[in-house]
């Protein structure tokens, strides 16, 4: 079935090429028409300039579509979210790029469910995954992996903490990684290659949630990968959350180590939550965003943490783009 999907999306990719490849042959013909007969007539000549715009977009757009592709970008995405330097005001920090990231979800049309979370006392979350699904057959560029790869990094806060006396300002950072969501077909998981522990979950500041052991830690003993969940009430359920992100965990794993330019931008998302390797700063006193890849700056952090997030995402998406025009690869 899965294959049957991808095959379809390819298809559809192909016939948007061959019509912007239409569309730009006729726009060049009638340009070089007009130009021909504004030789001698002054509303040709108008029309000549008008067509020049209109094959400068085409140009623009074709070339676009010919650039090869992430074959994830058509994904759904697993994103986790994790609290680091900063302590308390890190996890609140977490809670608000989470309330960014379904903000964005919703304003995209896109489904979010929260798969699994650890909240600390104070408030926000310590670690929170959740799963962000399309809505139909998205157009090329416009499913959650294609938009939503270029936010894994770590996040930067500057902003005076709740738990600040004094006014002053402190900078906290928080990681986000972002996985392609495998298929069950895709990823075959041997159950003798599993430890499943149980436990009883625990909510903020340590008390339990519940009285029976529903949380569930799976260890991947070949890799060592662990994923621990806990979010839902019963052990079943937690136990298929947890599957999904190990799925998706195993399947960045063979890409990476099947591509070496993957495993590098992969590897490049979160190596540890430290400030030093931020690749965006929210800066609450000057209402400031700030994309240290790209170069792009705003002062509407208001709005881009209430969802508002396509120009900071599409200047990433400029900006891998014209790296891959220039034979640079991925940005």
């Amino acid at each position: 079935m899965f294959e049957q999907v991808q095959t379809l999306v390819e298809e559809q990719a192909d016939r948007q090429i061959v019509a912007a490849y239409r569309a730009w042959q006729r726009v060049r013909d009638d340009l070089a028409a007009a130009q021909e007969l504004g030789a001698d007539d002054a509303e040709f000549r108008a029309e000549a300039v008008e067509l020049e715009g209109q094959l400068a977009e085409l140009t623009e757009h074709l070339t676009q579509l010919l650039v090869p592709r992430d074959p994830d970008d058509d994904r759904d995405v697993i994103l986790e979210i994790k609290a680091g330097e900063g302590g308390d005001e890190s996890a609140l920090f977490a809670g608000d790029l989470l309330r960014m990231y379904l903000r964005y979800a919703e304003r995209r049309g896109w489904r979010a469910e929260v798969i699994d979370a650890q909240e600390p006392a104070l408030g926000g979350f310590k670690d929170v995954a959740v799963a962000i699904k399309g809505r139909g057959a998205p157009e090329p560029g416009a499913a959650p992996y294609a938009r939503l790869k270029y936010e894994g990094g770590v996040h930067r806060v500057q902003r005076v903490p709740v738990t600040e006396s004094q006014g002053r300002i402190h900078t906290s950072a928080a990681g986000v990684l972002v996985l392609p969501e495998a298929e069950e077909v895709e990823v075959s998981i041997d159950p003798a290659d599993l430890r499943i522990d149980v436990f009883r979950s625990s909510g903020p500041g340590g008390q339990s949630v519940n009285t029976t052991d529903s949380a569930v830690r799976i260890t991947h003993l070949p890799t060592g990968i662990v994923v621990s969940c806990q979010n839902e009430k019963s052990q079943l359920q937690n136990k298929e959350s947890a599957l999904r992100i190990l799925r998706a965990r195993l399947l960045a794993a063979a890409q990476d180590a099947a591509d070496a330019a993957a495993s590098d931008a992969r590897r490049s998302q979160v190596r540890t939550v430290d400030r030093s390797e931020r690749i965006r700063t929210y800066n609450f006193p000057e209402n400031r965003v700030s994309d240290h890849r790209t170069g792009y700056k705003s002062h509407n952090l208001d709005q881009v943490l209430d969802g508002d997030l396509d120009a900071v995402v599409q200047s990433a998406v400029d900006a891998d783009l014209a790296a891959r025009l220039a034979g640079e690869g991925p940005a």
